[in-house]
């Protein structure tokens, strides 16, 4: 699994004529990754190599013709950390001449060609105080290193808050004599808009350039940032901003701000124009400190003096998180989290309220969706199976072609259909709903046989296990230890209604456990296969909570091993974290005195620590400023001297997730183990 290839997204051509994407592969013997692009004819669905040239990282279609292209290459002539960029034909990449040598780590490629026939093109990176551009290769290294801050958020996901902060920069290529050159300065549209913070786009840790965007005529540029009238680590609130390409920051006017529209003061996501550039779609919540709250679809006049804002099916019960303009503009394609899976839905612009959408995609999570010329949608997707699957389906639901199924071609992972899972409802004490679980089987499986239960629960809370590839929690990898594999979407998961999905605040330790309970007593009621006296449970982040909430509970007598990656150990100490709005609103308001009345108390494993007895195999990286790694250290150092049989494992170089194959390699392999010694599936005479 781990040395498959992972693909990208595929990007098409504007006359919907071929598309690229990524593909790398990893080599565990030269310890190297490549990466090549590959071409897919649309019309053949004939896959072919269109570059090898690993230091192209990104592409964007700019006209004049269907196969005109700008890329970045990710060095420059200068060797100074900078990038460059190259116009070429698509067909003929030997044709590809020097644009502009930009002197910083530039990414997030956005351009259109303007009727001038000049380019237009927005990029992003870090930057200074007074709005410059930063590049580590040539900054000037400080004798001491010493950070002071004055406020709180001093740290994020991984990174420690610098002076530098992201950027949007637009620039102007400028045509002459069949070649584009530089034309002045590059324009910094954020930097310098501040109140109680500054504004920062994209927005850390996971922005990207779905945080911007280019008008189709190369005249607008919107941009989405943090409320910079309000303190970064206590609330999610986010703007999108309008701003003129040939103006800069002072020019900049809020589409968005709070106040503007009833109930919108949440975060905001996806500010995109559509093909006309006369409209922009956009998603927001309402919670100001809630970042799972519903999506609402918005849509506004691309004009800053007749915005007229209004929603789009607005109590529609699903949060949508991916958007794409159709030909025409009447029509939103999102991707939304629906029973288990992240389906496409169509919706009009013109949507009233009540409106309900209809998916036209079933199985799996999108990647990306691309509307084709002929109105077609080209979707990009994984699934339990497949690691990327590529099709079009039109507006009526129908799959008109399906061009790659990456379990039909990898040698990996030969074998993998939706013959591996299937799925069941069971009933809670915690909700009138029933609740969804997956479940996985292993390989050769027979009902007529038994297999020891592997339980898994997901993070978040507020999230879900989908029916989607990951090469971090991959089921079927764990099945294929020789388990069945439960994979449980108890309260707080999403796709089933906004109130499941809330349910959870100041309920931790009861809801989702109860849900949970209950899941473990129909597979043991219902499933003869399972053995479930030989069954063990692992999670991360939240479902690293959960199992050692399950090891002070009757639930962690159930299972022979534990795993926790990454979870709360002491919910007295969650003022450690970085974004407090999440710790403010899943736990009832802000930490006070530590009294049996608070959840900060109420929900905290370690007051069950005298039940502990599960064998519990821990890991927590340095790099995990989420929840910090004492968190894990000191439910290791709490097991040991307990006595309770267990294993920590840790990696400096790691954050909340393990990225890295070699350490994920590793992880996997201590990890099973460990599982696998206590469910009597290895015959190993020790789980170390």
């Amino acid at each position: 699994m781990l040395a498959a290839p992972r693909r990208g997204v595929a990007q098409a051509n504007p006359s919907g004529d071929f598309a690229i994407y990524t593909s790398t592969n990893y080599s565990f013997e030269d310890k190297e990754a490549t990466t090549v692009w590959q071409q897919l004819d649309l019309s053949s669905g004939a896959i072919s190599t269109w570059s090898s040239d690993s230091n192209i990282t990104e592409v964007v279609f700019v006209g004049p013709t269907n196969t005109t292209i700008l890329y970045i290459n990710s060095t420059n002539e200068a060797g100074d950390g900078g990038i460059s960029l190259y116009t070429a034909d698509a067909t003929r990449l030997s044709s590809a001449r020097l644009a502009a040598s930009l002197p910083a780590p530039f990414s997030g490629l956005k351009a259109v060609a303007t009727k001038s026939g000049d380019i237009h093109f927005l990029v992003y990176t870090q930057a200074y105080p007074n709005g410059t551009a930063y590049n580590e290769d040539l900054a000037e290294k400080p004798a001491s290193t010493a950070r002071i801050y004055t406020d709180i958020y001093v740290r994020h996901w991984d990174t420690y808050l610098t002076p530098q902060r992201n950027a949007v920069f637009g620039g102007v290529l400028r045509r002459g004599n069949g070649t584009y050159s530089l034309a002045g300065e590059l324009t910094n549209y954020v930097t310098g808009k501040c109140n109680a913070t500054c504004a920062e786009s994209p927005v850390p840790p996971f922005g990207n350039a779905g945080d911007y965007d280019i008008s189709p005529d190369g005249s607008q540029v919107l941009f989405l940032t943090k409320n910079i009238d309000l303190p970064l680590a206590n609330f999610t609130s986010s703007q999108i901003y309008w701003v003129p390409f040939s103006g800069g920051v002072n020019d900049s006017i809020a589409i968005n701000p709070i106040g503007a529209t009833p109930g919108a003061e949440g975060a905001s996501s996806s500010p995109t124009f559509s093909k006309d550039g006369s409209k922009i779609a956009y998603f927001q919540m309402n919670g100001v400190y809630y970042e799972s709250d519903r999506n609402i679809i918005y849509v506004a006049n691309a004009a800053p003096n007749n915005l007229q804002v209004r929603s789009v099916a607005g109590d529609w019960d699903r949060s949508p998180d991916v958007l794409a303009w159709s030909n025409d503009g009447s029509v939103l394609y999102v991707a939304a989290p629906d029973l288990g899976r992240e389906r496409v839905f169509p919706v009009p612009v013109d949507a009233a309220a009540e409106y309900k959408p209809r998916n036209i995609t079933n199985e799996g999570v999108p990647a990306g969706m691309q509307v084709l010329a002929n109105g077609q949608i080209l979707v990009s997707d994984s699934k339990i199976w497949s690691s990327r699957d590529i099709y079009t389906v039109n507006s009526e639901g129908n799959v008109t072609n399906v061009y790659f199924q990456a379990n039909l071609v990898d040698k990996e992972l030969t074998g993998l259909g939706p013959q591996d899972l299937s799925e069941f409802y069971f009933s809670s004490n915690s909700t009138e709903i029933n609740l969804q679980s997956w479940i996985i089987y292993p390989a050769n499986f027979s009902a007529d046989k038994t297999y020891p239960l592997a339980f898994l629960v997901h993070g978040g809370p507020q999230s879900a296990f989908y029916n989607s590839w990951s090469t971090r929690w991959n089921y079927k990898v764990w099945a294929d230890q020789g388990y069945v594999v439960i994979a449980p979407n108890p309260t707080a998961s999403l796709g089933w209604g906004q109130n499941l999905t809330d349910a959870v605040a100041s309920h931790w330790g009861d809801y989702p456990y109860w849900d949970l309970v209950y899941a473990w007593d129909y597979v043991n009621e219902k499933l003869p296969y399972v053995d479930t006296s030989r069954g063990i449970s692992a999670g991360a982040s939240f479902g690293g909570y959960m199992n050692n909430w399950f090891q002070g509970h009757e639930m962690g007598r159930r299972f022979k091993a534990l795993v926790t990656h990454d979870g709360v150990t002491n919910s007295l100490a969650d003022y450690a974290t970085e974004e407090l709005w999440f710790i403010n609103h899943d736990e009832g308001g802000i930490f006070t005195s530590p009294n049996e009345t608070s959840t900060y108390y109420r929900w905290n494993p370690i007051l069950y620590y005298e039940n502990w007895a599960t064998p519990h195999f821990v890991v927590h990286n340095d790099l995990d400023y989420r929840l910090p790694v004492s968190e894990g250290i000191m439910l290791f150092n709490m097991l040991q001297v307990k006595g309770v049989p267990s294993k920590f494992l840790n990696f400096p170089d790691e954050n909340h997730w393990v990225l890295n194959r070699e350490n994920s390699r590793v992880w996997h392999r201590e990890i099973f183990k460990w599982i696998n010694y206590y469910s009597g599936l290895s015959n190993a005479s020790s789980p170390y």
